[in-house]
């Protein structure tokens, strides 16, 4: 499956510094990790923390897949609304799933810090935002179940939307946890102290086939090589439902751009990024070298063909929409890519291994969370692996 299209803004900004040989010869080792995206790679530090040998493979370069579409805005914020999950899940998964997602971030800014990655990693207070009339209400009930939970929200009123550049915006909700960051950059930099720490790479392999013989798996590449591991992990993101049995995603098109520097990004985008409610929603982010990331135009994905020729359309109705919120914000398109991601029914991620005889384990952070979904993954995978219980492998398991 082709789950992008174009170069996306961090593979021109990164121009792909670092790069890893394919497979060559036969290798045995504990743990293979399928997908050298960000879910691959802090999976893989994880691992190696346990003091797991791993070996990560990728079928294209690292960090070419759906991590390269990602506008890494990191949110606590699923894509299903906090009181429409507390009655889909109940009380204590909705709002668990909030809070962990929001502990994430702070981990993963930890991270960042720990292995000293220039990744640009921001802090920001994230709006939720709405510019009709009929949502109020809706974003009003929401805004009492996160404050009745405990998160650190404020309302705005539309003089206050006004201020931050929205003219046309009805009301919203303001948390203080939020961030933004360069997804490439801190892959890159993560899969380097992975490397150094033992972790081999190799992208540009395939694998046509795995099997398991007793407690074994036998992996065979595209070039005919064989790995034997104890353990495979699928960090493959929207690619998965072709090796999953199970139907728990909904593909979805998915549309971005990066605009022209500015001269002077707005105060209000140093500070914060925006979310608005538009079905499909559209978001907002900068860069610290004066640009506009901004997404949306989400519909049902098709194929990559129909996909990738509406990218011309999707471009303008986004620039439009932009300069509809943002009237005063001089955007220019100057990148633009398309990509495929997931939605699952409850907007939570799946976790562990969807059939217990088999050493095959999945963290897939779907929708708009993959990032601190991942982040959650690295707490349960030892779990996973050694075959004890955790949290994670039963909220999120798969047959839910």
């Amino acid at each position: 499956m082709d789950i992008r299209t174009n170069e996306p803004f961090w593979l021109i900004k990164n121009a792909m510094d670092t790069s890893y040989p394919s497979l060559k010869e036969d290798l045995k080792t504990e743990v293979v990790i399928l997908g050298a995206g960000i879910t691959g790679a802090l999976i893989a530090y994880q691992l190696l923390q346990e003091n797991y040998t791993v070996v990560m493979l990728d079928r294209r370069d690292v960090f070419n897949g759906s991590s390269a579409a990602s506008t890494a805005m990191l949110q606590y914020e699923i894509d299903v609304a906090l009181h429409e999950l507390i009655d889909q899940v109940g009380l204590t998964l909705a709002v668990s799933s909030y809070k962990e997602c929001e502990k994430a971030i702070f981990t993963l800014e930890k991270l960042v810090k720990k292995i000293k990655s220039d990744c640009d990693f921001e802090r920001k207070k994230s709006v939720y935002f709405t510019t009709h009339k009929k949502d109020i209400a809706v974003l009003q009930k929401e805004y009492n179940a996160r404050k009745e939970h405990g998160f650190k929200v404020s309302w705005l009123e539309a003089e206050q939307l006004q201020d931050l550049g929205i003219k046309k915006g009805r009301a919203g909700i303001v948390s203080a946890s939020g961030a933004c960051m360069d997804p490439y950059r801190f892959t890159q930099d993560l899969l380097q102290v992975c490397v150094d720490q033992g972790l081999q790479i190799y992208d540009r392999t395939e694998v046509t086939e795995i099997k398991q013989q007793e407690d074994t798996l036998h992996l065979l590449t595209n070039r005919g090589n064989s790995i034997t591991a104890s353990h495979v992990l699928h960090c493959t993101g929207y690619e998965s439902v072709k090796t999953l049995k199970e139907d728990i995603v909904d593909l979805k098109s998915t549309y971005a751009l990066a605009s022209e520097a500015l001269t002077t990004i707005p105060l209000a985008f140093k500070k914060h990024i925006f979310w608005d409610t538009s079905k499909p929603y559209l978001y907002f982010r900068n860069t610290p070298e004066g640009r506009i990331i901004m997404g949306g135009g989400d519909e049902k994905f098709k194929n990559a063909k129909l996909r990738d020729a509406l990218l011309e359309k999707k471009e303008k109705a986004l620039t439009k929409s932009c300069k509809v919120i943002f009237p005063e914000l001089a955007f220019v398109a100057d990148y633009s890519w398309a990509g495929t991601f997931g939605e699952t029914k409850d907007g939570l991620p799946y976790m562990g291994k969807p059939d217990p005889t088999i050493n095959e384990h999945y963290v897939l952070g779907f929708g708009g969370n993959g990032i601190t979904f991942s982040v959650m993954g690295m707490q349960a995978i030892g779990a996973s692996l050694k075959g004890i219980p955790h949290p994670f492998l039963e909220y999120y398991k798969f047959g839910r």
